[in-house]
């Protein structure tokens, strides 16, 4: 039925693989602008994420409409991301491991807001002795695309089966992409989205979510049956 015996695994960058948070708020700092604290900052909504919180956002905005361009901020978040910004611990040997892996392929969906965000990317993962190009694919789509037919695209053009295949990823979106494709989520509760947002308003079983990075490379490594970072 299915062409291939491979597995697949798509990865997500912001705040699954990346610590975001700690480079925006790099960037938001450099424009004399506060995002609030990480808890604060998984319950808002994109553009509050970027603009900061309800308590923030009378003081960002004014600062954003008479000093900072939204252009400006992009610019500086290109910027960290390419020089400042990093993987979450642990993560650069999981991907490595993932990548080693015989008749696994492995993969990036993306939805990076920076500037020419393949290069952005290649250039954060080689300060972890990461090749980005490496990876079977990368896919970097606008911030209003839905991941879901692109993971639908993935599972098909790979011709795996989708029993087979995997998705990491940090929000409900992510975790909806996954569902739709047929293909099993693991999803961060540590990165854009909090673990009560998850699992009570959006009611994921706790099954699906990982506190921690370190909890997420160890339930992959362990479904996909693999040998851990070294």
């Amino acid at each position: 039925m299915y062409a291939s015996n491979d597995k697949l695994i798509i990865l997500d960058a912001d705040g699954t693989t990346i610590d975001s948070f700690a480079a925006i708020e790099r960037v938001f700092v450099r424009h004399g602008m506060s995002i609030g604290d990480l808890e604060r900052f998984q319950q808002r909504r994109n553009l509050f994420k970027y603009l900061g919180g309800i308590k923030e956002f009378p003081r960002n905005l004014a600062r954003q409409m008479r000093k900072v361009r939204r252009s400006d901020l992009l610019l500086s978040l290109t910027e960290v991301y390419r020089e400042e910004a990093s993987l979450f611990p642990g993560m650069a040997g999981f991907i490595r491991s993932l990548i080693k892996t015989d008749d696994l392929r492995v993969g990036l969906v993306t939805r990076n807001i920076t500037h020419e965000p393949e290069v952005t990317l290649g250039r954060l993962f080689a300060r972890h002795d990461l090749d980005i190009h490496e990876l079977d694919f990368i896919r970097c789509i606008p911030l209003k695309e839905k991941k879901g037919p692109h993971f639908q695209e993935i599972v098909k053009d790979y011709r795996v089966n989708p029993a087979r295949a995997y998705a990491c990823g940090d929000e409900h979106g992510d975790y909806n992409a996954a569902l739709s494709a047929g293909i099993r989520p693991f999803i961060g509760s540590y990165g854009f989205e909090s673990h009560k947002r998850l699992s009570v308003k959006f009611e994921i079983p706790e099954g699906f979510l990982s506190s921690r990075p370190e909890e997420l490379i160890q339930r992959v490594i362990h479904a996909l049956d693999i040998e851990g970072p070294r």
